[in-house]
């Protein structure tokens, strides 16, 4: 089993967690203009990189807050996690 470390309780099982989809997807700056194409880009369409991915995680099963992560899609290994509030690190 693979411990995630959360930002807030420390290293945790992995069955605590729950995938929320990718992270810093902007919310549109003018929802009412959108068609629905646009909204269907907005809501369904996401990257799905092989490699370093920044993803947005919950601690269901603990503190219950949502983080950041940066994981390996290859190898599932988290890199690094991070506050919401916190800036975006650099992927490399």
């Amino acid at each position: 089993m693979q411990l995630i470390e959360c930002p807030w309780c420390g290293p945790r099982e992995e069955t605590e967690f729950h995938y929320g989809g990718q992270a810093h997807v902007a919310y549109p700056s003018d929802p009412q203009a959108l068609d629905d194409e646009e909204w269907a880009h907005y809501v369904f369409f996401r990257d799905n990189p092989k490699g370093l991915f920044a993803e947005r995680w919950s601690h269901s099963a603990g503190c219950r807050r949502w983080f950041n992560a940066i994981r390996d899609t290859a190898t599932y290994q988290f890199q690094r996690v991070y506050r919401v509030d916190e800036q975006k690190p650099a992927i490399s």
